[in-house]
């Protein structure tokens, strides 16, 4: 007989992640390429971040700091927190995997966004809980009141995603602190701010003043967006003691490699950088929306690196059509919203080629 597996990894589907530059250039045979599906920062990671990982290269032989002590460190004075409430990962993911690990057996459940975040219900999903999806309001944001009426006695975690993703819309402090407030003791809320950099409305909370608090709040961020340095993955959580002890407890030794621990450390000092990211980004929010709402589609209010629009039809066809011409976008699709598309800021010349691309289409369209 062979091995057992769970029966639920049946139902599991591996993540879908963008498509590569590289399967574009073979397929279209198409040299300049556009990608604008994944959320990566367009002006790439830090200098500062760059010359750390050439400086510390040669050291590639011995082991990382198994407990990231500097960055823990650097991080604790960054965000306000004791080391103890802190724990490094290798990106978001990976907390994401040990909180549910921690968190979720058969039986259990978590609640969260509709559209969100897939890894939620994955790792829900590969821990035989079930996954309570909550649809989105009107306006594409969290409905606080429809997921406070989906926990019951097998809640263990609520996941929000703030801003959310694939959406960008955010809740604001009293929406947020109105949910904390009401969610039961035996349930988690895990704050997901991988985009919390990009948020500079007055109102938007941080899950650091829940914590100081005393709330049962973990909070999730990245270095991934702000930060430019994704293909590194760094990510950390922020929470009550006895929960960042029972991660440290079940993460893996070395689960940050030393090449990202130094990229993160001369990330977070390099603010001239950050800035302008978020610039960059406000921005290209701004010329997005516009664009795209002179030319009749509605654009939902975002707060992250990327905007989600309706088109009115399905869009999978048309996303194709912008791979043709050598722009990547994530189609709606991937989230089970055929009529929708999430595009990535990018820099003003890979703006050009989108808006380009996108009434060529348009015009062809019409003309057909």
């Amino acid at each position: 007989m062979p091995v057992r597996l769970p029966e639920q990894l049946s139902q599991l589907r591996p993540y879908v992640p963008g498509i590569p530059i590289e399967e574009v250039q073979q397929e279209f045979g198409i040299s300049e390429i556009v990608k604008l599906a994944s959320n990566e920062n367009p002006l790439g990671p830090s200098p500062l971040a760059l010359q750390a990982i050439v400086d510390f290269a040669r050291y590639g032989s011995l082991y990382p700091d198994a407990g990231c002590v500097e960055l823990k460190s650097l991080l604790a004075s960054h965000v306000g927190l004791p080391t103890s409430q802190i724990s490094v990962s290798n990106g978001s993911d990976e907390m994401i995997h040990l909180l549910s690990l921690l968190l979720l057996r058969p039986g259990d459940n978590i609640v969260m966004g509709d559209p969100g975040f897939s890894r939620y219900e994955s790792e829900a999903l590969a821990a035989g809980a079930q996954t309570r999806k909550v649809s989105l309001d009107e306006n594409a944001r969290h409905d606080v009141s429809a997921m406070l009426a989906a926990i019951d006695n097998n809640t263990r975690i609520v996941w929000l995603a703030n801003p959310n993703n694939p959406t960008g819309t955010i809740l604001r402090r009293s929406e947020v602190g109105a949910l904390i407030e009401n969610v039961p003791e035996h349930t988690l809320t895990v704050l997901d701010e991988a985009y919390f950099e990009f948020a500079t409305d007055s109102e938007y909370p941080s899950s650091v003043d829940y914590i100081r608090s005393g709330k049962q709040v973990v909070g999730l961020r990245t270095f991934s967006k702000t930060y430019g340095l994704a293909g590194l993955r760094v990510g950390y959580a922020m929470g009550p003691e006895r929960m960042i002890d029972a991660v440290e407890r079940v993460r893996a030794p070395f689960n940050v490699n030393a090449l990202a621990q130094r990229a993160a450390i001369a990330a977070l000092s390099d603010t001239k950088h950050l800035t302008a990211a978020v610039d960059i980004n406000k921005a290209g929010n701004e010329r997005l929306h516009r664009f795209l709402s002179e030319r009749g589609y509605r654009v939902f209010e975002s707060y992250a690196n990327f905007v989600w629009y309706d088109m009115g039809f399905p869009t999978q066809d048309f996303c194709r059509q912008l791979l043709m011409r050598g722009v990547i976008v994530r189609p709606g699709s991937v989230f089970g919203y055929d009529n929708h598309i999430r595009v990535s800021i990018g820099t003003d010349a890979e703006l050009d080629a989108f808006e380009t691309a996108f009434d060529a289409i348009l015009q062809e369209s019409v003309r057909a």
